[in-house]
Parts: structure tokens; C-alpha cells; sequence
């Protein structure tokens, strides 16, 4: 099939939904605002992890035998 023209947005429309709804608007073009530029971070994902995971293990041995009680309790129940 060979096109003679571009159809318009409410042609289109027509053509799928088979008629026009009154409450139904083309929209014509929206103005978005534009992003806000990013930041440079101080500090990279992978140094949070590495510090998060030393302050782990820098726990007390009680603490986190406590924390292991607690998480069998929760599994147990």
C-alpha cells in the first residue's frame, strides 16, 4: 500500500479507536523542565560499601552475638 500523505495525530486516532470522544484531547507539546546537573560525589559507592563493611566487622563480639540470637528468634517464629 502506497501513502499519499502523513496522517495527523487526530486522524490517527479516528482510525483506531473508530470515532472521537469529546473529553479526549490531542496534546500538542509539552515543556518539560530540564534536569538539574548532577553533583560530583565526594565518595564512590564502592568506598561507602568498604567503609560500611568495616565498621561490621569492628563490631564487639557480644553485639553481634546478640544480633544472632535475635535473627534465630525471628527465624524460629
Amino acid at each position: 500500500m502506497r501513502r499519499l500523505r502523513s496522517l495527523s495525530e487526530t486522524e490517527c486516532y479516528v482510525r483506531l479507536y473508530g470515532g472521537w470522544d469529546s473529553t479526549v484531547t490531542p496534546v500538542k507539546g509539552v515543556k518539560v523542565e530540564p534536569r538539574r546537573p548532577r553533583y560530583e560525589a565526594s565518595v564512590s559507592g564502592e568506598d561507602l560499601r568498604r567503609e560500611f563493611e568495616a565498621r561490621i566487622e569492628a563490631r564487639p563480639d557480644e553485639l553481634m552475638a546478640e544480633l544472632d540470637a535475635a535473627e534465630a528468634a525471628a527465624e524460629a517464629a
